[in-house]
């Protein structure tokens, strides 16, 4: 995800970015444990979003954090606590891919 020019939208925010993180190998009930384990971690709250990628044939699951920029701190720390929680349930993350600074 980029961010566009001065802020889109109508709210005067800037556009959302994301950090992904790509999970090679981990099968539908992992992947579903984890989804429980971050829709009740305080870590993940709002103003961030997790958009959610099931593992498919010939396709690595995959988790997005999205946030807003004003918001990257609580984004750093649920970076921090999804590494732990992937850790957890013996994840090991492939691919992470991180938005340059805002």
């Amino acid at each position: 995800m980029t961010d566009p020019p001065s802020g889109a939208g109508t709210t005067g925010r800037h556009a959302p970015l994301g950090i992904v993180f790509t999970l090679a190998g981990v099968d539908d009930l992992t992947f579903t444990r984890i989804l429980r384990d971050l829709m009740h971690d305080p870590a993940f709250r709002r103003p961030l979003q997790v958009q959610a990628q099931e593992p498919r044939p010939g396709a690595a699951a995959r988790l997005t954090l999205v946030f807003h920029p004003e918001d990257r701190a609580l984004a750093a720390a649920a970076t921090q606590r999804l590494k732990t929680l992937l850790l957890r349930h013996e994840v090991q993350v492939d691919d992470v891919i991180v938005p340059g600074p805002a």
